[in-house]
């Protein structure tokens, strides 16, 4: 079967995500000390780069004080190839700023596997105008092989404080046969789940260490959980859009 192959390609990039343990160490520092001071964690992503904004937004087991940044011009539904443009769009990521609340020395995530567009290079630009620390979730392999879309010539990975590589390929799949010309089996997002979720672990286990119980959300299907969630949405629905 094929699909054992993939799967064991996926299982080598997942043990090469061991090699970005310091920078996870090093992001999961910065975002643990904004929560200490009353901070959220910020995440954006275009396209389907939006899933690590919602993977770990209002997830059991999961941090309470991120702010998923989920623009609608920017997702899949209902349009797909609208994302695509809109995320060429120079100037547009000051519009999505303007309507967020954001504190000095918080921290944004950026996910966008290529880094070489307008709107994830500029949300980059304007959160460090805004004092704000950046996380690029991305991939130098697909990024070294392209040119940047903006104006500046500058890349995501050129910008961010602290880069999570999950080295998924220039197109971003792995897969082929000889009779397709296209390549297939894309991997970024179950690679980039685990770095990102690897991420949050780490800022639970440092506010731990500092003495600081991590507002984490329990499952609804839980007993009690309704009443513990209930509890953080009144304390960051201010905070938090989408709650």
């Amino acid at each position: 079967m094929l699909a054992i192959n993939f799967i064991e390609k996926v299982e080598e990039l997942i043990e090469q995500t061991r090699q970005q343990l310091p920078m996870i160490e090093k992001g999961a520092q910065l975002v643990a000390n904004s929560i200490k001071n009353d901070g959220i964690l910020h995440v954006f992503g275009c396209g389907h780069s939006q899933m690590y904004a919602e993977e770990i937004f209002y997830r059991a087991g999961g941090l309470v004080p991120v702010n998923p940044i989920l623009e609608p011009s920017l997702s899949l539904r209902p349009s797909a190839p609208k994302s695509t443009w809109f995320e060429r769009l120079e100037g547009y990521a000051s519009i999505i700023w303007g309507n967020q609340e954001t504190r000095s020395e918080e921290v944004v995530l950026i996910a966008s596997t290529s880094g070489r567009n307008a709107v994830p290079i500029e949300m980059a630009l304007e959160a460090k105008k805004r004092g704000l620390f950046v996380i690029a979730l991305t991939s130098k392999a697909f990024s070294d092989g392209v040119e940047s879309r903006h104006p500046s010539g500058k890349k995501l990975i050129d910008i961010a404080d602290v880069i999570l590589d999950g080295n998924a390929p220039k197109g971003d799949a792995v897969m082929e046969l000889s009779d397709i010309q296209t390549k297939f089996g894309p991997v970024s997002s179950i690679v980039g789940f685990t770095l990102i979720q690897a991420l949050i672990v780490e800022v639970v286990n440092k506010l731990a260490q500092d003495g600081v119980t991590p507002p984490i959300w329990v499952s609804s299907n839980v007993d009690g959980g309704d009443e513990i969630n209930r509890e953080h949405i009144k304390k960051y629905k201010k905070r938090i859009s989408c709650l």
